[in-house]
């Protein structure tokens, strides 16, 4: 089985990339081949409303059109058993880039149908990890299951994890941050992230049975 996991975190070695790690780990462990691209590393632009994926009878239809270094990508995603994801949320959102890949991922897929059709016959298997800085994961509830809901109509099973009150630097004492219980953070940092970071093994093994 061949598992890709892509981090959307502009940091290559942070939270997310960390449980992307473990969930690629996880997934190695029951025999999947695994690969971690970082999206950082690529040059790619968002969906530019072409319509090509549309064109009936177009050499592109049900697949981006847009030649960059996400081209590829995308139809070795669309050819994979699996797929992970991981984003720190900023702002209320995912990454530029991760909605970037979101788009071109999506919108070839969607066909103006009535019956809901899509033009992907293959099925993927999806896991979306979130980081985040806020207390609460239910902060984002609408736009996490809104990811979920969008990957599940055009791929087929997707899992979530997500890890709340991530720490953001190494050394509080160097940054603005005073809002912040620095040791209550840095305590749930060592008790509780290793917590999500077997979640997110547990997600990749799940992805893979």
């Amino acid at each position: 089985m061949n598992v890709i996991g892509l981090n959307g975190s502009p940091r290559k070695n942070w939270n997310s990339a960390q449980m992307l790690e473990h969930a690629l780990q996880g997934a190695a462990s029951v025999g999947a081949d695994t690969e971690l691209i970082h999206l950082i590393d690529l040059n790619f632009t968002g969906c530019r409303s072409c319509f090509a994926c549309k064109r009936l009878g177009g050499k592109s239809f049900g697949r981006c059109a847009v030649k960059d270094d996400l081209t590829d990508i995308l139809n070795r995603i669309l050819e994979a058993e699996a797929v992970i994801i991981s984003a720190p949320v900023y702002f209320g959102d995912v990454p530029g880039m991760v909605r970037n890949l979101f788009e071109r991922l999506w919108f070839p897929g969607l066909m103006y149908r009535r019956d809901g059709a899509c033009a992907y016959d293959h099925k993927v298997k999806v896991g979306l990890i979130y980081t985040m800085n806020c207390p609460d994961e239910h902060f984002y509830d609408s736009l996490i299951g809104g990811h979920k809901g969008t990957f599940e109509r055009f791929f087929g099973e997707t899992k979530v994890v997500c890890a709340t009150e991530t720490l953001q630097f190494d050394n509080y004492d160097l940054y603005v941050g005073d809002m912040f219980d620095v040791p209550r953070r840095q305590e749930k940092h060592e008790k509780v992230f290793p917590e999500d970071c077997r979640r997110a093994f547990q997600m990749g093994q799940e992805l893979v049975k």
